[in-house]
């Protein structure tokens, strides 16, 4: 084992890891721990920051004792984490309420209400996050107005790293990268956006200090460097969020290379060298260093929809896999692949959960179109498969607009471990599709920052020695062609169905 190591550790919605890595890359040791996300109401999506907290230590203490590494053998540690999140602390510190994470939508009145009444759009072309109840902007808007005792006793709004960095340095840092994905902080001046933060009803006092990624902490709480196995003079840098070290960890970073993300959701995302945002306001653009931006867009429906399929209308058939020995996902792919190329003519909408891109409308919901007596449960089975793609492509035709036609595709996520989902990706895009050898793209990517940010390298290209190819896939042109042929449909009933959109969340969110 090398003396020097290095971890990275990603803050995400369902859970927090920790990967110990070799200074080449190669994997050593995992720790991770899961924590619930409370959703009580379908506009409700919060978490307890204590338990991720708890989460963070326990999983680097887990990666360390797996590996029997000594403290003063990890060089540095570097963060990723999950975009959006909103924590009121008091003046000690403590949270007022739970995380309001990245998926809560109450604020979805006011995300209109910025649209319409606040200048939203040319706030959007300052500061990259589109207007969405994602956006820690909209969020306080709604504390503000709704929650207006919790808002006032607010000493700070921060995220959930700057909570896990305020607890172990007692210090209060957000790095470009989540501060570029709070709707509130100028890409070109790297500072606070002044309307926004007007908006909000706040002063910069009551956000974080904005830092570079590369930003490196010291002094580290000797109870938590001892419970994590490290030494308390251990570096820690500050990092970046989890969609721009992805891109950087699956080696998606030359221009015109495109990284295509499938997990619980989804993400198309490339790498430019100054910050852009798009006129018609579909896209994001968050920092991955102060020279070096990522912009794309991300779906809310990635691989929940094909765990919706299995448990909703696959019931026998994840007997069958049971009683065969199978993975239940493996036989419905199996099933679906029965299936010609565009599910003969049955569309999937995949807007099951609302939709950020390209739609940027929570109020989006999923419908099969094209249904007929010839349909059956392997063309509905497929059809989902498909629009989770369908839908992805329409977010990387926006992007097309403004960057161009990309040269390569890179694709990740738990979607890149089904053979049919890969070839259907480069079938619709009408592309290559390579899939990295990394699974641990954002802890990797984590640590690629770290090495750059401590001058262990001078490119953040070194991660292309790190990551391998494992699959390639070319597009079938027949099956391209199919495809072509059914997008134009896709698109324009997303399009059109937006009043009807609306009207069937009013009524839906009458009843529940």
């Amino acid at each position: 084992m090398s003396s020097k190591m290095m971890i990275g550790i990603d803050i995400g919605t369902t859970s927090t890891k920790a990967v110990l890595f070799e200074e080449n890359g190669k994997v050593i040791a995992k720790g991770s721990e899961g924590y619930p996300l409370h959703t009580p109401t379908s506009s409700i999506a919060e978490q307890d920051p204590d338990q991720i907290f708890a989460a963070v230590i326990h999983s680097v203490k887990q990666a360390m004792e797996k590996s029997g590494t000594r403290p003063e053998q990890v060089m540095f540690v570097s963060f990723s984490s999950a975009m959006h999140s909103v924590i009121p602390v008091d003046s000690d510190g403590k949270p007022l309420m739970n995380c309001i994470t990245w998926a809560d939508n109450r604020s979805a009145g006011w995300s209109e209400k910025l649209k319409k009444e606040f200048n939203g759009h040319e706030i959007y072309l300052r500061t990259g996050t589109p207007i969405h109840p994602m956006s820690p902007l909209t969020k306080l808007m709604w504390l503000r107005h709704e929650q207006p005792d919790i808002f006032s006793r607010a000493e700070k709004f921060i995220s959930i790293k700057e909570y896990v960095f305020a607890k172990l340095f007692n210090e209060y840092v957000i790095d470009y990268s989540i501060a570029s994905s709070t709707g509130m902080f100028n890409l070109k001046q790297l500072s606070w956006d002044e309307e926004a933060l007007r908006v909000a009803g706040i002063g910069a006092d009551k956000l974080s200090k904005p830092v570079p990624t590369t930003h490196a902490v010291t002094g580290l709480h000797p109870v938590y460097a001892e419970e994590m196995g490290l030494s308390a003079s251990t570096p820690f840098i500050v990092g970046a969020s989890d969609g721009v070290l992805s891109n950087l960890g699956v080696d998606a970073i030359e221009p015109g290379v495109v990284a295509a993300t499938i997990g619980t959701s989804g993400a198309i995302r490339t790498v430019v060298d100054r910050p852009v945002t798009d006129p018609k306001g579909r896209i994001f653009c968050y920092a991955l260093t102060d020279q070096l931006w990522v912009i794309g867009g991300p779906v809310n429906n990635g691989g929940m929809l094909f765990q919706w399929v299995r448990d909703e209308l696959a019931a026998s058939e994840v007997e069958t896999a049971k009683r065969l020995g199978l993975d239940s996902y493996d036989l419905l792919t199996r099933i679906a692949e029965q299936v010609r190329p565009g599910s003969d003519g049955l569309l999937f909408h995949p807007y099951m959960t609302g939709e950020r891109a390209p739609l940027w409308n929570p109020d989006a919901r999923g419908s099969f179109f094209g249904l007929t007596m010839h349909h059956r449960k392997e063309h509905m089975i497929r059809a989902v498969l498909e629009g989770v793609i369908f839908n992805m492509y329409t977010v990387l035709l926006a992007m097309e607009e403004i960057i161009g036609r990309p040269t390569k595709i890179h694709a990740t996520g738990g979607f890149s471990r089904s053979p049919l989902w890969r070839q259907m990706m480069a079938d619709i895009f009408d592309q290559e599709v390579i899939v990295p050898e990394s699974y641990e793209s954002s802890c990797l990517g984590a640590v690629v920052l770290g090495l750059y940010a401590l001058g262990q390298t001078d490119s953040l290209g070194i991660v292309s020695g790190m990551v391998g190819s494992t699959h390639r896939h070319k597009p079938d042109q027949e099956n391209a062609h199919v495809y072509h042929q059914l997008l134009p449909i896709f698109i324009q009933i997303s399009r059109k169905l937006e009043d009807e959109y609306r009207a069937i969340a009013d009524f839906q969110r009458q009843i529940f």
